[in-house]
């Protein structure tokens, strides 16, 4: 009798210690795929910060920069692209032309008229658009990071029989466009 107890205690000692690391795993998961969605939500947050915050910033400024209408509109379209986004890639690739945008902006004001860096306003802009790059730059690192560990999550055993078993797949990462690898050209004529 004493065997059958010892036996049953030692089996359900087993199991529960299974079923609590099952759990844990799980939880795990879980709270991993929570964290980079929460991440991925906050790289948009900062996007949509940038998308509210520019055309003020720029109408500001429109005024001292006739001869930049061009890149004005390439903004104004960049925006609008991102307001029609429906699903992340398309937002990621509104984002790649505002991010270019940006960059020529930033560009002519620098090159073609460095005098008017001492004007307040076009200051103010300047300061503002590389802030504004520099948040999503780091919260994209941030997503990546967290896209990362719950990878790494789904990928290693044990945790990868678990996220099998509840449909959880490896995420992709953000990945800049082939066109951020060159500087942006400037021409305004």
């Amino acid at each position: 009798m004493k065997k059958v107890y010892i036996g049953s205690s030692v089996i359900g000692v087993v199991i529960l210690f299974l079923l609590s690391t099952w759990i844990g795993i799980s939880n795990n998961l879980n709270n991993a795929q929570q964290d980079y969605e929460a991440q991925w939500s906050q790289v948009e947050n900062v996007m949509q910060r940038r998308y509210d915050l520019i055309p003020n910033l720029t109408a500001s400024v429109k005024g001292d920069m006739h001869n930049e209408q061009k890149v004005f509109g390439e903004l104004a379209k960049a925006r609008e692209n991102y307001t029609a986004a429906k699903s992340n890639k398309q937002k990621l690739k509104a984002d790649t032309e505002l991010n270019t945008s940006i960059g020529a902006l930033i560009s002519v004001i620098h090159e073609r008229y460095p005098k008017l860096e001492s004007n307040e306003r076009v200051h103010d802009l300047m300061v503002e658009l590389e802030g504004s790059e520099n948040r999503v730059s780091v919260e994209r690192r941030n997503y990546i990071q967290k896209v990362q560990t719950y990878n790494q999550m789904v990928r290693n055993f044990p945790s990868s029989v678990i996220a099998q078993q509840k449909g959880m797949h490896v995420e992709e990462y953000y990945q800049a466009s082939s066109q951020a690898q060159n500087a942006p050209k400037v021409d305004l004529d």
